[in-house]
């Protein structure tokens, strides 16, 4: 039995064949993507891409603040040919908008995550440099992995809210012994 759509709390929006998931039906996960397809890869393997949802990035169908956890992996590379197997495995930016297009991604993924709800952004630089992409991103990651090797990245963002982050009082203190009003 599938869990309806409404009620997941953590919501992949570009899952291709959802790779990197350890648990590839997680009931609490909504796998989207804007590709339903399969392919026969150069080495003989199959190659599926089933979302529960079809839809773009930049434009998703869900509530303001639905999901507890956002899974964004958006494609990396902008330059690839029609039958390349990185393509079909990974999908491919518009080289002419693909700036807008994450930046479009950035704010739709915060939007559909709820008030103190987590973010986890997953990139490789290999034709795009990290720099470039995370400037994209209306917040500021919290904590990050810089990858190695391979060049793939996996930053942890969180959309916070400021009054849930500080005490009630101003002249409480915090787990530092400052007030609030030194933080402030």
């Amino acid at each position: 039995m599938t869990t309806p759509t409404h009620n997941r709390r953590v919501f992949d929006p570009c899952c291709g064949s959802r790779m990197f998931w350890f648990q590839r039906d997680h009931p609490d996960v909504l796998f989207g993507d804007h590709r339903n397809e399969q392919h026969t890869l150069c080495d003989g393997r199959t190659l599926k891409i089933t979302p529960d949802v079809l839809l773009d990035f930049t434009n998703l169908p869900f509530s303001d603040g639905q999901f507890r956890l956002v899974v964004f992996d958006p494609p990396h590379i902008v330059r690839a040919g029609p039958k390349s197997w990185l393509a079909l495995k990974y999908g491919k930016l518009n080289k002419t908008t693909w700036k807008d297009d994450i930046r479009q991604g950035f704010s739709e993924c915060f939007r559909v995550l709820n008030d103190d709800g987590v973010l986890v952004f997953k990139w490789n630089e290999t034709q795009v440099k990290r720099e470039q992409v995370l400037e994209l991103s209306p917040f500021k990651p919290l904590f990050g992995e810089k990858g190695r090797g391979m060049g793939t990245h996996w930053y942890v963002f969180m959309k916070a809210v400021k009054e849930h982050r500080i005490p009630s009082s101003p002249d409480a203190h915090t787990d530092h012994g400052e007030t609030v009003q030194d933080i402030l």
